[in-house]
């Protein structure tokens, strides 16, 4: 089988490849065991990415296996995988696993994603190239209406905040292993790839080092899935990997 192409996001020293988005499709390649090459790209290279796939954001993956098949979006690469290779471990678990998995990246999306996006929105500023820094800059403020050091604001505090809301999640690790049950699935990447996210682009703790907390201990065992993939990639700090 020939490698997957997948185009990916990477910070101003190019090993540093930080997009939750992307870690999700790294995380699914790894669990299908479908082997694949990365191609780094920034904030500004939309015009390759727009020429490729018609769009410009990451990840897209090119499938040489495929008659150089382009599928954007991670979900939409999830279910391509899913098709494509079923003779490979299942992403999902069948129909109705399926829906169990869109389910947890609606809920991440508001619950994860948006409030840790705030959390390390100027790390992600100060580690990427000059221009695409630029290009942040304006186009986040000019979304959120606000400076990004307005958006980071409190961190500290809301983090505090935000960590009770996680109970759900707590609760069910708490009984199992990962999210999917023994054995991780689509779910638990989603989920994690916030987490890999922050982790690579900034020290600030979104959880609490505490070896009794079901998802601090699920975090770990995620680091740990597929070689150490996560625990072992490059980072801006390395206090990250505390």
């Amino acid at each position: 089988m020939k490698p997957i192409i997948l185009y990916d996001l990477c910070a101003k020293d190019t090993s540093v490849r930080f997009s939750p988005y992307v870690w999700r499709t790294k995380l699914a390649l790894e669990h299908k065991q479908i082997p694949y090459e990365t191609v780094s790209s920034g904030f500004t290279d939309k015009p390759r990415l727009i020429a490729l796939s018609k769009q410009d954001l990451v990840p897209v993956i090119v499938d040489p296996n495929n008659s150089d098949k382009v599928v954007s979006d991670s979900w939409k690469i999830a279910e391509y995988l899913e098709s494509q290779y079923p003779d490979k471990p299942s992403l999902f678990g069948g129909d109705a696993g399926t829906n169990g998995v869109l389910f947890i990246q609606k809920w991440w999306q508001y619950n994860g994603i948006r409030p840790i996006g705030t959390y390390v929105i100027v790390d992600v500023w100060k580690c990427i190239s000059d221009k695409d820094a630029a290009f942040f800059r304006a186009g986040r403020e000019k979304l959120l209406k606000k400076t990004l050091e307005d958006v980071e604001k409190g961190r500290e505090n809301r983090v505090k905040a935000w960590r009770p809301t996680l109970r759900p999640l707590k609760d069910l690790l708490r009984e199992q292993s990962f999210i999917g049950g023994k054995t991780p699935n689509y779910s638990d990447y989603i989920v994690f790839a916030a987490f890999q996210w922050a982790r690579c682009v900034s020290d600030f703790q979104l959880l609490e080092k505490d070896t009794k907390d079901p998802i601090y201990n699920w975090r770990e065992r995620m680091l740990d899935l597929y070689g150490g993939l996560a625990r072992k990639a490059p980072t801006v700090t390395p206090s990250a990997h505390l």
